[in-house]
């Protein structure tokens, strides 16, 4: 079921000249990666969910929902795309183009002998049940896992408790490897998460040194 899924989101993945792999497209949405430009949308889109956000989220600085650190936070971000370094896209619907309604992103990407990354993904509460996560999850991971990028491996983790997320996981095929005890420090305590993890089955590179 993984790899079919998979294969189905890369036939449905169109791509936009030179921008294949800071744009993609799904039947239902557009996934952009990060420019300064977007901070307003972003903004709005964490204000709207900030209490949605919060039992599963790390605490956010003080300052987090401000202009200034949105437009920070997405410099960062589109220069570590430009690297290679991560890759978070913002999804919105062709339908409503100006407005953001979730987040994926490819973290922490490690070569050499590993080529694998850390996934994480927010989708506005207003928008959930539709399936739209695991239609953007599905054009995300079928990018990092072509030829272009070539990712071996991706983790994902989620509070054991968030079983809408481990439902996500598992409609894309992600395999359960163990449970990381006091994982991420959350809403005040350190929780534990289980960790996820989806193989490339089409890998080609060469892992080395």
């Amino acid at each position: 079921m993984s790899v079919q899924r998979i294969a189905d989101a890369r036939r449905a993945l169109t791509r936009s000249g030179e921008s294949a792999a800071s744009l993609l497209r799904t039947p239902r949405i557009v996934l952009q990666a990060s420019e300064p430009a977007m901070a307003r949308e972003v903004l709005d889109f964490y204000a709207r969910n900030r209490a949605h956000f919060a039992p599963w989220d790390p605490t956010m600085p003080a300052d987090f929902l401000t202009l200034r650190f949105q437009r920070d936070r997405l410099l960062k971000a589109q220069r570590a795309f430009a690297r290679g370094e991560a890759y978070r896209y913002w999804m919105r619907l062709h339908d409503a183009p100006a407005r953001v309604i979730g987040q994926i992103h490819f973290s922490s990407i490690v070569r050499g002998a590993f080529h694998s990354a850390m996934l994480g993904y927010q989708l506005d509460q207003a928008s959930e049940g539709r399936g739209l996560m695991t239609e953007a999850l599905g054009a995300g991971i079928a990018e990092m896992f072509s030829e272009r990028v070539q990712l071996h491996r991706i983790q994902a983790a989620h509070m054991c408790e968030n079983l809408r997320s481990a439902a996500v996981l598992a409609r894309l095929g992600f395999q359960r490897e163990g449970l990381a005890k006091h994982y991420l420090f959350i809403d005040g305590q350190w929780r534990d998460h289980v960790i996820n993890a989806l193989l490339n089955p089409a890998f080609k590179g060469t892992p080395a040194y």
